[in-house]
């Protein structure tokens, strides 16, 4: 799209990067009909997240603007596991804080930011990118071409 500007994240956009993930996540969590918790100092803990976890490498996150603002993110988590057939590497990219501002969607932004992410994860030697998609990203992912994997069960703690 003309006039959008992609790159990095870096850590002085992180005030504005966890805002917008905590609008994604609000919005996400209204969809399936329940309340956000009120009561949960999440701002905290991203913050403390994205500051590590930048500055060992193990979280990538491009970032989508119009000018000065941010209008779209995505970011992913890189992960170790013991090698398997699939993965041979072991390293897995784990997608999160894919996010396009309302009045910038069907754009083809989040396109754009899924594949800088992917092409992140294919120049760190992941052998798979995973993610839990909201009902509203499923199509924008199996369009990539990712693929159900129906073994994956979560146990909440």
């Amino acid at each position: 799209m003309k006039g959008i500007v992609y790159r990095k994240l870096t850590e002085a956009d992180l005030e504005a990067f966890i805002g917008m993930r905590m609008t994604q996540l609000a919005e996400e969590y209204e969809v399936t009909g329940r309340e956000v918790p009120k009561n949960l100092d999440l701002v905290s803990a991203l913050q403390d997240y994205y500051h590590r976890h930048l500055a060992d490498g193990t979280f990538v996150s491009w970032l989508a603007l119009d000018g000065d603002k941010i209008i779209g993110t995505s970011g992913m988590s890189i992960v170790e596991k013991p090698p398997y057939f699939t993965c041979p590497t072991g390293r897995l990219g784990i997608l999160s804080s894919m996010f396009t501002n309302p009045d910038y969607r069907r754009m083809g932004i989040a396109k754009d930011l899924l594949g800088r992410v992917v092409e992140e994860a294919r120049s760190l030697s992941c052998g798979a990118v995973w993610i839990t998609a909201s009902d509203m990203g499923v199509k924008l992912y199996t369009a990539f071409g990712f693929e159900h994997n129906g073994n994956f069960m979560q146990y909440k703690l």
